[in-house]
């Protein structure tokens, strides 16, 4: 079912989760650069900048009670895809470039809905590309 804007119940979680990271990051001193940046099937949640260079954001959202943490469902296969499309994205951005010699990061965001409090986990640098 969705609702009035189009969403299914999981969408509107997934952004909710999204917006509240997004809060979080620029709290922290992040720029938020781009959302739900699309490379033909290859997607990245939030693309944020700050002093540590670029940041690729997974966000993973859940209701609790959850079995396991939302971050840890980011397998390799995911951070592959997470990659190919990072690679795009810089390549994208050949008109507009980023600061040479920017740090490229690879960060989890976890989301833990509970009880009308929010609950966010992130792991900074939560893995390295093999290829990148």
């Amino acid at each position: 079912m969705k609702t009035q804007e189009g969403r299914t119940p999981r969408m509107a979680l997934g952004k909710a989760g999204e917006d509240a990271v997004c809060e979080f990051l620029s709290r922290n001193g992040h720029t938020i650069l781009d959302r739900n940046y699309r490379a033909g099937h290859l997607e990245i949640d939030i693309i944020s900048l700050d002093g540590n260079g670029v940041h690729f954001v997974e966000v993973k959202t859940r209701v609790a009670p959850t079995p396991t943490r939302p971050g840890e469902v980011v397998d390799a296969t995911k951070q592959n895809r997470i990659a190919k499309a990072a690679a795009r994205y810089l390549a994208s951005r050949k008109s507009n470039p980023l600061s040479p010699g920017l740090e490229i990061n690879f960060d989890v965001a976890s989301v833990v809905f509970e009880n009308g409090d929010i609950r966010i986990e992130w792991i900074p640098n939560a893995y390295y590309p093999m290829f990148f």
